[in-house]
């Protein structure tokens, strides 16, 4: 069997007397989308925060790759493949699209100096940029700057970003947020068929979206998982309903 590719141990997470992560424990195994669902406030952003680098867990253990990164730091992390896309837009509005996308492309290639070069005719950064762009149906916008782009198509861009660094496991925070319905179904296809080149942590209110997509799905209220299983699982819990699904 093959080993997951990322692994959460008994997190915890304290702020004061707020408990915001409660021994979570739960796995993503390659290929997979696993669905981290919850109320507001129950501590899914902080929990992604600690996946990511940004915040250290108070106790247990993060493995991705078979390997402890638990105590590295968020780039230490992006670089041996664990990428983000954010709940608030971390783009550089200033720039078009496809400047956003290059960028991320250096800093895969560890090549941050060229940013003070003449970079837009490298092909070494555009075509690389323009195939994720391309990916998430945005290659027709790629000279636009990002403040001409809708919210639907700024969320796109962001999974561009991200997938230009090369993932393995992606953790995706709320990437249906303030999306309509035409907006999410195009996201919805482009994460689902994104799955076998990244797994994906996802955490999303949009539950038409995650009962698409999720092979697995977590449940989490006031900072502890109450329910794991398939979407079959979690629909047919009256736990979960009583918790966060309503009748």
């Amino acid at each position: 069997m093959t080993e997951p590719l990322l692994v959460l141990d008994g997190l915890q997470k304290s702020f004061g007397a707020l408990r915001a992560t409660d021994d979570v424990s739960l796995s993503v195994d390659a290929g997979s989308i696993h669905a981290l669902i919850g109320p507001n406030g129950a501590g899914k952003s902080t929990l992604i925060g600690q996946i990511a680098g940004a915040l250290r867990p108070d106790a247990g253990k993060i493995a991705f790759m078979a390997r402890d990164v638990t105590g590295l730091s968020v780039p230490q992390r992006a670089q041996l493949g664990l990428g983000r896309t954010f709940q608030v837009s971390s783009l550089a509005m200033e720039f078009s699209a496809l400047r956003n996308v290059m960028l991320a492309v250096q800093a895969r290639k560890r090549s941050t100096f060229r940013f003070w070069r003449p970079v837009r005719g490298d092909r070494d950064l555009t075509d690389p940029a323009m195939l994720q762009l391309e990916r998430v149906g945005l290659a027709e916008r790629a000279q636009l700057p990002v403040t001409a782009l809708s919210h639907g198509e700024r969320r796109q861009l962001e999974l561009a970003v991200a997938l230009a660094l090369e993932p393995k496991v992606l953790l995706l925070d709320e990437p249906m947020a303030g999306l309509g319905g035409e907006d999410s179904q195009r996201m919805t296809e482009v994460l689902g068929n994104l799955r076998q080149e990244a797994a994906m942590l996802l955490v999303e209110h949009d539950m038409d979206a995650v009962f698409t997509l999720a092979d697995e799905i977590s449940v989490l209220v006031y900072g502890r998982i109450i329910a794991s299983g398939s979407v079959a699982d979690i629909r047919a819990s009256q736990e979960v309903r009583d918790a966060y699904l309503g009748e």
